[in-house]
């Protein structure tokens, strides 16, 4: 009996050939979340949140049930798609002969990248892209649903990609041309896209349209995203110019050539001391290295460690860490880890994308060389990665969704997963090996247990020993902590630590009743209440805490107490293993533990104590944010932020440098912040998001920065907090805007203003024209962009804010300039704008004015007067110690050598601002590397004037 699901459509299932009744559409999309997850367990929650997404209905679980037994009743007439009821959910399982076309379609996709010859390539990716009838889940509409098939789409795209790379390979240039043509113009700035097209022109005698595409693509880029062509679609459009052979098709998007990069990351975590046991673990591990050696293309895309029945705490990571430890050697490229926090109790779940970024940075990809967009970011770790050993461990994934988009594209390296699932959509389709992690024999526990304790100690008292194995069930995690307390007091019977554990019989409600290891609170609480009693409050304390990890500081201000109390405090939670320092100052919790903390907290503190150590905590985080982001952006913060609750540790950040390494460490735990902030802490949220901005968009992060406030807009609505509301969709619009959604952006900018007009708040309304005048300035509408610089200045003149109105002047002289006229009255407002900043005396202003006039001169013609006004700018920004205005003055000034034909002065000034970029870490380099890679030779005969760029950035205006 052949039986075949649909996704990629409409949801349809078939016996036979004949179609199977599914019923209406929400029955439907219970059917189509089974389907994405077949063969693995789906809770009932999941089901309700992706079946009805934030308001599922009041009697959702019967309504669910009814849904299972009709589908059951369609699928009776075979028993090899069957739905089963499972503890905690549902799951739908399937014989081999079944086939869903999600699943089929990566598989083969996966078969087709793997394939050594590009004829059986073509042929695997053409029966993959044939599985598509339309969009997936079509004619259903719940925000999972949404997000799976925009996650499907971009997948379809990457292969679409691939085999037309593939076939560029095969000489099919003429068959491809028309489609290359459509999905080009679908997708303008797809620069892959871009250079498939012009290669197939270019093969098809059609060099001058090839380079045409090129000059609208260039353009394109500049236009909407103010970036320059990546180094590939370059190399092709000189090749086209010399009709020399042209590049051969990369298999990704990326804006630079890999083999540029040098960093080799060691970012595994310290491995388990005293590790025991698992010798038939680490051979089944062992066993995969041969086959990476010898014959990297038969080598499983993924190893996947999986406990049984979901159990925490059976070591998974331990053997995880151990094993990369110990094989290290063989991956000479590097090791890369990732703590995904797929069952976070806290929530605090580390998206694909995060993770992507996180490893970019480890191989030393400077911000300005990210790509936007989760499918841009792998494309480009997966070239990275191509033709390198390196090991890739992927902890505590939440399923096999989690882990895809971090999974190389080539033969090479090793990926190693660890998950509470059984992970078997990754063994059928990127034929993952399976390897599953169970409890310890009572073999296995005495050995953990003499390993830490010594074999005099442990043969001492063998019954004490065999109790506590008993107890602990065979959980390392059990067994560590007994074991912790045991050697942390030498003196203490081991007899004494087995009547503990046998006469505390209450479970942490967290695992599954009737689990071996639902003990394993009787032995937390053992550890606890071996705590001193501030210890122990501040463990309580410590469940209050979003994560993934806190600080001292952070500590310090959740309990109340002073920092030289609170490490004293943090040391005897971390030698009891209640706390892991996994890295010098930064403090974190087994998942369990921090469970049963948020358990202690509910029941032992009152509200009045929990409310008032979750202010104090934000507090913290804001009240040092915002310190931070008024150091970092150096102008005047939009908002004011009410005193810090007595009690709070603020970090004192006195550099710049502080304040970089300080967001840098601590953005995940203010992210997870905004988003977990308890009612009455709506005020927090919107002003932790809004002190965050700087840097995130200063890192390129702009989902993150789309998430942080579309969580303050959230809170400033249950508020009715139109400050939190203007200034949130202020942060919108940016992140939007960077996001390639300008007409969302402007929508957001709007309604800011709207909101800042309401309140009476000139500064907000001044803030929003001069961001509009900048989308103006982009699109080359410079007359808006006047206005707008005009309407901003009259705004910042009504609220008395003589450096708004300072920057405003010069916004206009630059409008007036790029229009053509008025050149003499553009200097007049920049003589304006200095006039105001050396009264006030504010060194920045007068930097950013002396530039304004250098780029004036520029545009006049007077190289000499604005290479002059460039080095007074240079000379007032190294005063103040702003590298960020130091690096784009130099490059203005670079700008003005090269048109004033003074070559060595150019290079030298641009190599300057280069340095300055990549040492703080700055985006958007990539026009600046162009100047320096095209004039790092002597050119003979006449100079081309190249324009003066606007280095004038977004953060800037």
């Amino acid at each position: 009996m052949t039986v075949e699901f649909s996704v990629l459509g409409s949801v349809e299932a078939s016996i036979d050939g004949r179609s199977v009744v599914l019923g209406h559409a929400r029955q439907r999309a219970v059917l189509a979340v089974l389907l994405v997850d077949v063969g693995n367990l789906v809770t009932t929650d999941q089901l309700t949140d992706r079946v009805w997404g934030s308001r599922p209905p009041r009697q959702a679980v019967p309504t669910l049930r009814s849904y299972l037994s009709r589908l059951r009743q369609a699928l009776a007439a075979t028993g090899e798609a069957v739905i089963a009821r499972q503890p905690g959910g549902y799951a739908l399982t399937t014989a081999r002969s079944v086939t869903v076309d999600m699943h089929a379609f990566r598989h083969l996709a996966a078969q087709a990248r793997a394939a050594g010859d590009d004829t059986r390539a073509a042929a695997l990716f053409e029966q993959a892209l044939r599985l598509w009838r339309a969009e997936p889940f079509a004619a259903l509409d719940t925000p999972w649903l949404n997000a799976m098939r925009e996650t499907l789409v971009q997948e379809r795209r990457a292969a679409q990609l691939d085999w037309s790379d593939v076939r560029l390979r095969l000489g099919e240039h003429v068959a491809l041309l028309p489609e290359l043509s459509a999905r080009a113009a679908a997708h303008p700035l797809d620069e892959h896209l871009a250079g498939q097209l012009m290669l197939a022109l270019h093969r098809c005698g059609r060099s001058a349209e090839a380079l045409d595409h090129y000059r609208r693509t260039r353009s394109r880029l500049a236009r909407e995203l103010g970036i320059d062509p990546g180094r590939h679609l370059q190399d092709i459009q000189a090749a086209v110019l010399q009709q020399d052979a042209v590049p051969a098709p990369v298999q990704s998007t990326q804006p630079q050539d890999p083999a540029q990069l040098s960093t080799i990351p060691a970012q595994l975590p310290l491995s388990v001391a005293a590790f025991a046991g698992r010798k038939s673990e680490l051979a089944q591990l062992d066993g995969l290295l041969p086959r990476t050696a010898e014959a990297p293309s038969a080598r499983p895309a993924a190893v996947v460690i999986s406990a049984v029945s979901g159990t925490a705490g059976v070591g998974k990571t331990a053997l995880a860490v151990h094993w990369a430890h110990r094989v290290r050697d063989a991956f000479p490229d590097g090791q890369l880890y990732a703590n995904l926090r797929g069952f976070d109790p806290g929530g605090s779940v580390v998206d694909p994308a995060e993770a992507v970024r996180g490893f970019l940075d480890a191989l030393g990809v400077p911000p300005a060389r990210v790509p936007n967009g989760l499918e841009a970011q792998a494309g480009l770790y997966r070239s990275l990665l191509a033709g390198r050993r390196v090991l890739v461990v992927l902890d505590n994934a939440r399923d096999a969704e989690h882990v895809r988009p971090l999974l190389p594209g080539a033969p090479g390296s090793l990926v190693l997963v660890t998950s509470r699932n059984r992970l078997t959509g990754l063994a059928a389709t990127e034929g993952s090996h399976l390897l599953t992690v169970d409890l310890l024999t009572p073999a296995q526990a005495r050995g953990l247990l003499t390993s830490r304790l010594g074999a005099h100690r442990t043969a001492a008292e063998p019954a004490a020993v065999d109790e506590i194995v008993t107890r602990c069930t065979g959980l390392p995690l059990a067994l560590a902590i007994t074991a912790a307390r045991a050697a942390a007091q030498p003196h203490l019977p081991l007899t004494a630590l087995a009547h503990e554990l046998r006469e505390a019989g209450s479970r942490l409600d967290a695992l599954d009743g009737g689990d071996p290891a639902s003990q394993v609170r009787a032995v937390f609480s053992t550890s606890y209440r071996a705590l001193s009693a501030d210890a122990a409050r501040l463990f309580r304390l410590l469940g209050l805490h979003p994560g993934p990890h806190t600080t001292l500081p952070a500590a310090a201000s959740l309990a109340g107490l002073s920092r030289a109390r609170t490490g004293a405090l943090l040391t005897e939670l971390t030698r009891g293993n209640l706390l892991t320092e996994h890295t010098p100052g930064r403090y974190a919790f087994h998942d369990l533990l921090r469970t049963y903390a948020t358990e202690l907290v509910t029941t032992h503190d009152s509200h009045g104590t929990r409310r008032s150590a979750v202010h104090r905590m934000l507090d913290h985080y804001l009240h040092t944010a915002h310190a931070a982001d008024a150091l970092l952006a150096r102008r005047r913060d939009p908002i004011s932020v009410a005193p810090a609750q007595p009690g709070t540790a603020a970090e004192e950040l006195l550099e710049r440098r502080e304040v970089l390494a300080w967001f840098s460490a601590e953005h995940p735990v203010v992210l997870a912040a905004i988003e977990q902030a308890p009612a009455g802490f709506e005020t927090h949220t919107w002003q932790l998001a809004t002190v965050t901005a700087t840097f995130l968009k200063r890192q390129g992060r702009w989902p993150a920065l789309a998430a942080a406030h579309t969580a303050a807009l959230s809170a400033a609505l249950r508020r009715n907090d139109k400050t939190g509301e203007a200034n949130a969709h202020r942060g919108l619009a940016l992140a939007r805007t960077h996001l390639n959604r300008p007409d969302d952006a402007r929508a957001h900018y709007a309604l800011a203003l709207d909101l800042f007009r309401e309140l009476d708040d000139h500064a907000g309304q001044a803030r929003i024209h001069k961001h509009l005048g900048r989308m103006s300035a982009d699109r080359g509408e410079h007359r808006k962009a006047l206005g707008h610089a005009r309407q901003a200045l009259a705004h910042y003149r009504a609220a008395h804010n003589r450096l708004g109105q300072a920057g405003a002047l010069d916004h206009i002289g630059r409008n007036l300039v790029r229009l053509g006229d008025g050149r003499s009255t553009a200097l007049s407002y920049s003589l304006q704008a200095l006039a105001l900043v050396e009264e006030i005396r504010d060194l920045n202003g007068q930097a950013r004015t002396w530039r304004s006039l250098g780029y004036i001169h520029h545009h006049l013609g007077r190289y000499e007067h604005a290479i002059d006004c460039y080095r007074h700018a240079v000379d007032l920004v190294r005063k103040t110690d702003d590298r960020f205005h130091e690096a784009t003055s130099l490059a203005d000034l670079g700008d003005t050598h090269h048109a004033a034909a003074h070559p060595d002065a150019a290079h030298h000034a641009w190599t300057q601002a280069l340095a300055i970029t990549d040492d703080i870490g700055l985006p958007d380099t990539a026009p600046l590397r162009a100047k320096l890679l095209q004039n790092s030779r002597p050119r003979r005969g006449p100079r081309r004037q190249a324009p003066h760029q606007d280095h004038l950035t977004r953060e800037q205006q």
